[in-house]
């Protein structure tokens, strides 16, 4: 019976035709599995952890050690897997802080190639998991192979759905904003591995096609990446309605006018307009427009919408460069309560949209991100996302500097060279039930919650934790990546 719940619950994934677990070697020296358990009742659903390190042990005596990524916990003590498991826990189904991503690559690669005194330890394997071993397991997965063995995008991807997924059965790596930091990756590694960290401010939030009963929100990162906060829920008094919504390079003048930036060049046609993963990387005085591809009559279902600025009350900070805006829309049901009908939500990078890895490591002080309803993540992790809730999103955004003037504070966080410790996160509870974003979405809501008007603040956070063998060299985490550096 355990044995046909694991068979059920990996569904499309691929199973060791040997081990008979949920696992796959992407190549000779990367595993990906399910995130294994040794009680129950996850044990009879999920991989047996004592069965899993059984056939490490076979497979690859001490040769092999956990990289794992689950904020929501790993479902067993580090002491079950002799200690060998490096922790960079962050939620699911969203792609990770970016700031992470050094240190995992960097850790991964001293592992096969320098660790135990050997120029390259042959036979050492990484095994990465999450929760399915899909989403987390693949972005981290990919980006190794693009970052460190000269991969690119497309045939990392390709590999990783190849080797983890049963024909037929789609993707390995799905959700569009995992799909968004692989590229980011790629562009990271192609400009010389530096990634720099900066406060961001969300200065406005351009809206064409907003339905009605539509929540919009402002999150981030928070607790070294293990949870997801809601800075800001937007309210009615911040928002200004500019009637409907015309199509194509409105959407460019419209920006530049209300957000009083300088008039800009005529919008490319089609043709000629180059995207990266939905968004488009362009400074805030030349933002990129494109037709939009939510015409009325591709919809097939409800049309129109208000075009709507929403601008903060308040400076909205977040304390990371990387950014979510969550949309959640209601429909007014009986007795004064209300239904959700579409739920979705879009991560990028501040760093990236503001072409940092082309400018050698210095990004644009400002920018516009945009992406279409149609290119938005949905709910779980799924490309579902319920009735239309807006036509195009355009999110204006600055670098924040507290003391203009006197230089904006940034850390600089390069990947750790082959002789530098690495270090790595805190682990989340291992038991579970750890709090990772700002709450699920119910089907039934109170109709009074559209008046909230809910911000915070939250300044970055730098506890890392340094592993095994950064201890045993007395380092710390503030040894790579921390310094502070004035333009």
């Amino acid at each position: 019976m355990a044995s046909l719940l694991r068979q059920i619950v990996a569904g499309p994934r691929s199973r060791h035709p040997e081990a008979g677990l949920d696992l796959c070697y992407v190549t000779s020296q990367i595993i990906a599995t399910s995130g294994p358990s040794g009680t129950y009742p996850q044990r009879a659903y999920r991989n047996p952890l004592d069965q899993l390190v059984k056939f490490l042990d076979n497979k690859h005596g001490e040769d092999w050690a956990i990289w794992e990524f689950r904020a929501e916990g790993t479902g067993y003590p580090d002491e079950e897997v002799y200690g060998r498991v490096r922790h960079y826990p962050w939620p699911d189904h969203h792609p990770p802080p970016f700031r992470l991503v050094p240190m995992i690559m960097a850790s991964m690669r001293n592992w096969l190639h320098r660790e135990g005194g050997e120029s390259e330890k042959k036979g050492r394997v990484v095994v990465v998991h999450c929760k399915a071993g899909k989403g987390r397991s693949g972005t981290m997965a990919c980006s190794y192979l693009i970052s460190e063995c000269g991969w690119e995008p497309s045939e990392a991807l390709a590999r990783f759905t190849e080797r983890r997924m049963r024909p037929g059965f789609g993707q390995g790596v799905s959700i569009p904003s995992q799909l968004r930091w692989v590229g980011y990756v790629d562009r990271w590694t192609k400009g010389g591995k530096i990634y720099v960290e900066r406060q961001i401010e969300i200065l406005e939030v351009h809206i064409w096609g907003l339905r009605d009963g539509v929540k919009v929100q402002v999150e981030g990162f928070v607790d070294d990446g293990k949870a997801i906060k809601l800075f800001h829920l937007f309210s009615k008094k911040e928002r200004t309605a500019h009637g409907k919504a015309p199509p194509g390079g409105f959407l460019t003048e419209m920006i530049s006018d209300l957000a009083g930036f300088p008039g800009t060049p005529t919008a490319p046609k089609p043709d000629q307009a180059v995207e990266r993963d939905a968004s488009s990387n362009s400074k805030v005085s030349a933002p990129v427009s494109e037709q939009s591809s939510s015409s009325e009559h591709e919809l097939g279902e409800e049309a129109g919408g208000e075009a709507v600025i929403f601008i903060p009350s308040k400076r909205l900070i977040l304390p990371t460069s990387d950014i979510n805006i969550d949309f959640e829309r209601r429909n007014k049901a009986s007795m004064g309560l209300t239904m959700v009908t579409s739920v979705a939500h879009v991560w990028f990078n501040a760093y990236f949209e503001g072409n940092g890895p082309e400018q050698n490591g210095r990004p644009d002080d400002d920018g516009v991100f945009q992406i279409d309803w149609e290119k938005m993540d949905g709910i779980k992790g799924s490309i579902r996302k319920g009735t239309r809730a807006f036509d195009r999103l355009s999110v204006v955004w600055k670098a924040y500097d507290p003391e203009p003037g006197r230089g904006r504070k940034e850390i600089i966080i390069p990947e750790p060279s082959a002789d530098s410790p690495v270090p790595q996160m805190a682990a989340a509870d291992w038991k579970g039930n750890n709090e990772t974003s700002p709450g699920e979405a119910n089907s039934v809501k109170s109709a009074s919650e559209y008046e909230t008007d809910n911000d915070s603040f939250e300044g970055l956070k730098a506890n890392l934790t340094p592993d095994d063998e950064s201890s045993k060299n007395g380092a710390s985490s503030t040894d790579v990546g921390s310094h502070l550096s004035s333009d």
